[in-house]
């Protein structure tokens, strides 16, 4: 297989007296779609915090090679170093989006790209052909408030993929929308990640959202326990 996009190694983090993550490896390819799945308290939302830069761990390292340029140890890094790194080359979808509700569809997507310098008009009409692509054209002068929670998240997936990140972060993306919408954005999400040739590490409750993907990862007490390719 290809070299990993992204790879931790013996990965530390501790709340209190919690142990969030108890040595953890785990190694990420290219094109891949990984579910990291677990109960609550497991420690998979800590995993995807930390491989994306969001939270350092106590011990050990993360490792991001990009398609192009050399390696970047992302646990190295300062925090404004780390901050940079997300806005430049990753994506995220949450679970409520974390959109900006007093901005319009196009705009919240836009955003992206104007904070890391590309000209408003070029940064609109760029969100728009996203929009477009996920089925919401038409809807780019909506507000949040306006649209379905589907349609909501098709936004913060637009707004993932604006900045041309090559690998995406999704925390319970679809928690909650019902079965049927579900269905509908990991198609969102699947299409415009793998099927883009890039990488999606997407943490989930739901046994249906981790059959899409790839590979599963399972995560009990800060460790995991098992790594299974889909059948």
């Amino acid at each position: 297989m290809n070299t990993p996009v992204i790879e931790a190694h013996a990965l530390i983090k501790t709340f209190g007296t919690t142990r969030a993550l108890a040595g953890v490896d785990l190694a990420i390819h290219r094109g891949e779609s990984v579910a990291i799945m677990g109960a609550s308290g497991s420690g998979k939302t800590t995993l995807l915090h930390v491989l994306a830069g969001i939270t350092a761990p106590d011990a050990g390292s993360v490792v991001f090679r990009p398609a192009e340029g050399a390696p970047i140890e992302v646990t190295a890094l300062s925090e404004s170093a780390r901050s940079r790194l997300r806005r430049e080359r990753f994506g995220f979808v949450f679970q409520q989006g974390l959109l900006i509700p007093e901005l319009t569809a196009v705009e919240n997507v836009a955003l992206a790209s104007m904070i890391n310098g590309v000209r408003r008009q070029d940064a609109v009409q760029h969100a728009a052909s996203w929009l477009a692509a996920l089925g919401l054209a038409g809807m780019e002068d909506r507000r949040i408030g306006e649209l379905s929670g589907g349609q909501a998240q098709r936004v913060a997936i637009a707004r993932a993929q604006a900045t041309g990140a090559e690998l995406v972060f999704a925390d319970e993306p679809t928690g909650a929308l019902d079965s049927t919408t579900s269905s509908e954005v990991m198609d969102a999400l699947l299409w415009s990640t793998t099927g883009q040739g890039r990488t999606l590490v997407v943490v989930t409750h739901d046994p249906d959202v981790a059959a899409r993907c790839t590979r599963t990862v399972a995560v009990r007490d800060g460790r995991i326990i098992s790594s299974a390719a889909a059948a």
